[in-house]
């Protein structure tokens, strides 16, 4: 059985920090190859909570994301896993959304790990997904995240006081809620 893990990092969180670092090291424990989405940003990096920045970093990092994965046959593993975090989950739900559309994999051939997904992620319907976010996130209303999974049924994890790094500035306290992400991470990786 042939299975790719893609993974797509955040603005300022690239796949060496530990959330994608981890989760890479789980889908190749689990038989996945994988490939990371190295797009670079070189706007405005003050953009938290100004829609219209935002908008254009997702349009840049996007198109890099299309361009680094034009000559990627998704089409021709058996499971295809998208590792994300932060503004990569927009981009990774946009792709799924665009390989589904051309009919390269169906709405269930894809799954996501979402770590800090943003309210922008869901507007692209992530299926197959589990999802991963602080209460204390600055870069969303967690509140509202939450709320929007439920309604698209995406199972989300929550941890009390963590921010967008889905830490809480106590270094023990961080190390058991990685160890916690890790652990559910790969029973979603599991489950394929």
């Amino acid at each position: 059985m042939s299975k790719l893990a893609i993974l797509f990092p955040g603005i300022g969180y690239n796949c060496d920090r530990p959330l994608l670092y981890y989760g890479r090291k789980l889908a190749e424990r689990n038989g996945y190859e994988c490939r990371a989405v190295n797009y670079v940003y070189n706007g405005d990096m003050n953009i938290r909570g100004n829609v219209q920045k935002m908008e254009e970093a997702f349009k840049e990092l996007y198109l890099q994301a299309q361009e680094i994965l034009s000559g990627e046959d998704t089409g021709r593993y058996d499971e295809v896993l998208f590792i994300s975090k932060s503004v990569g989950t927009v981009i990774a739900a946009a792709y799924a959304k665009l390989l589904q559309d051309k009919k390269i994999c169906d709405a269930s051939g894809i799954r996501h790990v979402l770590y800090t997904p943003l309210e922008y992620t869901f507007k692209y319907d992530p299926a197959n997904a589990a999802a991963f976010l602080g209460t204390a996130d600055p870069w969303c209303v967690p509140e509202e995240v939450i709320r929007i999974a439920k309604e698209r049924n995406v199972p989300i994890h929550v941890y009390e006081a963590a921010n967008h790094s889905l830490e809480t500035g106590s270094v023990t306290a961080d190390i058991e809620i990685l160890k916690d992400v890790m652990e559910k991470t790969e029973v979603f990786i599991r489950e394929a």
